[in-house]
């Protein structure tokens, strides 16, 4: 049987796709730029966005494009992106952050006038729909991450349109990846096991100032970003497509996202996969509590209603202050991650991906967004509520250019 087909089979009965089971959400995303994109093509992308993403486009040997995005959730602005921009692209690579979808119909409808392929990642939104149907089934393929919910902190899937396709990628897949070790299946089993005792016992101050001062952090201490070492580089890109020169950006925060799974890590994926339903009814609850908060952005806010709140990763709060408001929320026993600030472009800059032309409402949504886990809803906003937390507006230059149609949320 192929590798991990009992829990790419449990997924395909979720999404009613054909899934590859992958070791993590990035390489099931290298898989689909090197399915569906030839080296050297370009895709868009929004800026506000992990950077291990900018690594993995890269790595497939591909030139990021990175596009405008509205303000109030940092997923592409389709409508604000130039004609002359779209008759470039290669294929379009969404975000849906925090688990906010793109606007997946202007996206795939753009596609399909051009012919280029649309690649979802759905590492932020599994379980989210857009009109009834769910994120991941709009494109060409989608990539999803365990590691983002049910506390698996490993974990992905690949998902695509039919089985043909499916065993082409299985074979490129087992390329890939490199032998199983029983230490990396050990880490793989105990760090949700870990993270929940020091949550459990209160522990999450004490322990994130002592890998702050021990240097077990893998990004340097008051930065969101890695060191981009641009001479490596830049040398990397000769032998791209290929993940071993990149392994040095791509594997931060993840050191096994290739390595192949054991019998025993995959079935206690399984166990964790089977609990996504009440996961996703918790983190429901907990985007209904943030919504109603002032720090809520509109793009939670105006979904709140309509088939219910979604099932966010992060719920977006947009907040004055924000670097110095999370240094004090430690103190209140919460680490906020998942922050992408500045934008792609400001980090990596134009030697390796094509700016965006209008960069300043990034630039407004990555330095003002608090995403916080809406499992610690309450946690977090009697913090906030303590620390007085001012609400962020956007300055008159930014609402000048916000039209009607830029701000207007859309329903799911």
């Amino acid at each position: 049987m192929p590798y991990g087909s009992r829990l790419a089979a449990t997924m395909t009965r979720r999404l009613g796709r054909e899934c590859v089971y992958t070791p993590s959400a990035r390489l099931a995303l290298y898989l689909a730029l090197r399915r569906w994109c030839r080296p050297g093509g370009r895709v868009l992308m929004s800026p506000v966005n992990d950077d291990v993403i900018l690594f993995v486009v890269l790595a497939a040997g591909l030139r990021p494009v990175t596009a405008p995005v509205s303000p109030w959730d940092g997923n592409i602005d389709p409508a604000a992106v130039p004609e002359s921009t779209w008759r470039s692209l290669d294929a379009v690579l969404t975000t849906n952050l925090y688990g906010i979808p793109d606007r997946l119909a202007e996206l795939r409808g753009r596609c399909d006038q051009l012919g280029i392929p649309l690649i979802e990642d759905a590492a932020h939104a599994i379980g989210t729909h857009v009109a009834g149907q769910p994120v991941g089934t709009f494109g060409e393929a989608a990539a999803f991450s365990l590691s983002k919910h049910v506390a698996a902190m490993a974990g992905g899937f690949l998902a695509v349109k039919d089985a043909r396709t499916r065993r082409e990628l299985e074979t490129l897949r087992d390329d890939l990846l490199t032998p199983a070790r029983l230490r990396a299946d050990l880490a793989v089993t105990l760090r949700p096991l870990a993270r929940s005792t020091v949550k459990a016992l209160h522990l999450v101050r004490p322990t994130w100032r002592a890998m702050q001062r021990l240097g077990l952090l893998e990004r340097d201490a008051g930065s969101y970003r890695m060191p981009l070492h641009a001479p490596r580089l830049s040398l990397a890109a000769h032998e791209a497509p290929s993940l071993p020169p990149y392994d040095p950006w791509i594997r931060v925060d993840l050191n096994d996202y290739r390595v192949r799974h054991g019998a025993f890590v995959r079935a206690q994926l399984n166990l964790r996969l089977n609990r996504l339903d009440t996961d996703l009814a918790h983190r429901r609850a907990g985007v209904t509590l943030l919504a109603g908060t002032p720090w809520a952005s509109p793009a939670v806010r105006d979904r709140a209603g309509g088939e219910g709140p979604l099932p966010l990763f992060r719920v977006p709060l947009l907040v004055d202050d924000r670097d110095a408001l999370v240094e004090r929320l430690v103190g209140h026993g919460v680490v906020c991650g998942y922050l992408y600030d500045p934008p792609l472009d400001d980090y990596a800059g134009a030697e390796f991906v094509d700016p965006a032309p209008d960069p300043e409402p990034a630039r407004w949504f990555a330095s003002h967004v608090l995403p916080v886990d809406p499992l610690l809803a309450r946690r977090v906003t009697k913090a906030l509520t303590k620390e007085r937390t001012r609400t962020a507006e956007p300055g008159a230059a930014l609402r000048a250019r916000s039209t009607a149609r830029d701000r207007r949320i859309r329903p799911v």
